[in-house]
This record gives C-alpha cells, structure tokens and sequence, in this order.
C-alpha cells in the first residue's frame, strides 16, 4: 500500500485532483505578508481594545505627565485603520493571485464533496480518523472557518469599528458618511460597542484555535503548515508515514 492510498488524494477543497509532489508552492508573497501584518494588527487590537473596555489603574501624578489611554486608543486606531487597509488590498490580491488568495473569501457549499470533507475533518480533528487528507491550500474545514469567522468575523469589526469611529470624528466626517448607517440599525451606540467587544473575543478564540490546529496538523497531517505562511511552499512528508 502506497502512502497515497494511506492518507487519501492529493486534493484541494473544490474535489479536484492533482498530482502529488513532494512540495507545491501555494502562498504568493503579497498574501504571506498580509498574513503576519495582518496577525500582529490583530493582536495589538486585541491588547489595546481590551484595556479601552477595561481600563487600567489611575496612574499618579499630575495629568499632564501623562497619556496613558490616548496612547492606547492611537495604537488602537492605526492597528484598525491598517488592517483595513490591508483587507482591501487583500481582496485586490483575490482577484489578482493564484486560486489559493480566493479561498477565503467564498464557500462552494453547493458541492457535496466539500461537506463530505468537511466532516471527514471533524472526525480527524476528534481522533475519529485513522489518516488524514492532504491538501494543497486549505482544507475544507478550515476553508470554512476562514470565510465564516475570520473573513465575515474581520469585515464586521471594520465596519463597527468604524461606526464607532465616527461618533468622535463628528457627522461631517468620512467615516460617519460611509458607516454612519450602522446607527440605523442599532440606535444606541452601546449596543455597538458590545457587539464589537464581542466580537473582538470571537476572534481571540479563532485565533487559538488556528494557532492549535496549524501546530496540530503540521505534525499530525505529515504536511508543513507553519514553514508554509513563511517560504509558500508546503511540503508533504509522505514517506515518513
């Protein structure tokens, strides 16, 4: 039994088969970058967003000896308005990369075979399966979470966070005039200002669970994960099954 028949086709999550090779190279430069920029935008925005929601003691002293939250709200801004900026340019790439800079950005839910492979790595994930699937981008499961947490998760937070933006910057401003509808639908800024703190903590916990699973299948899986957002190569470490 050759290792192929062992851990399943060499497939991506649309079901279509390629050839297996040893390394297929797979994140282009632009989404590597946007990757990391991305991943330390969010977790100064995680930082700072949680001290703007629970603020830190008083410092002493006079006042004007210190800037303590203004500091804290610049950093949280920029972080904010950069990784904005990065998702639009992030879906420029979608259209102007490989088939892999799309994955995030839609689900092709009206193909069996995708949610046949999605719970295939359920089980695999819940030690249910003996071997897994390989993959070249991501694998159906993971393809899903992107777009349903991580890709809709991040636009929802652009766009709250803007709304909020806005009440500061004034109704003359940009932001007001491009997000200012959001007060339509919730009259009450608060309400805003809860669904974007809860929203920061779904994405806390996506990105747990995405450090885990990448940690996970990089020794589990016999591909690399990790090596891959670095280099754009993954590699499929076959014959060491």
């Amino acid at each position: 039994m050759n290792v192929m028949t062992q851990v399943g086709d060499l497939s991506d999550s649309h079901g279509e088969k390629t050839v297996a090779r040893r390394t297929v190279y797979v994140y282009q430069a632009p989404v590597r970058i946007w990757h990391w920029v991305n991943a330390l935008c969010m977790v100064t925005l995680f930082i700072t967003g949680y001290l703007i929601a629970s603020p830190p003691d008083s410092v002493t002293g006079e006042a004007y000896d210190h800037f303590q939250m203004g500091y804290i709200r610049f950093a949280h801004f920029a972080a904010g308005q950069t990784m904005a900026a990065l998702f639009l340019l992030r879906i420029y790439w979608a259209f102007a990369g490989n088939a892999h800079a799309k994955q995030i950005f839609y689900v092709p839910f009206w193909r069996r075979d995708f949610w046949k492979g999605v719970l295939h790595e359920i089980r695999w994930y819940a030690f249910l399966e003996k071997y897994p699937r390989q993959y070249v981008g991501h694998n159906p499961l993971a393809h899903l979470m992107m777009f349903g947490v991580f890709t809709l998760g991040t636009l929802f937070m652009i766009v709250t966070g803007f709304a909020l933006y806005s009440e500061g910057a004034g109704r003359e401003s940009w932001q007001y005039k491009v997000f200012g509808w959001v007060f339509s639908i919730f009259p009450n800024s608060q309400d805003v200002h809860t669904l974007h703190h809860l929203g920061m903590w779904v994405l806390v916990s996506f990105t747990m669970l995405h450090i885990y699973a990448a940690v996970r299948e990089d020794i589990m899986s016999r591909q690399s994960m990790i090596s891959s957002m670095i280099s754009g190569e993954r590699q499929f470490r076959d014959e060491d099954v």
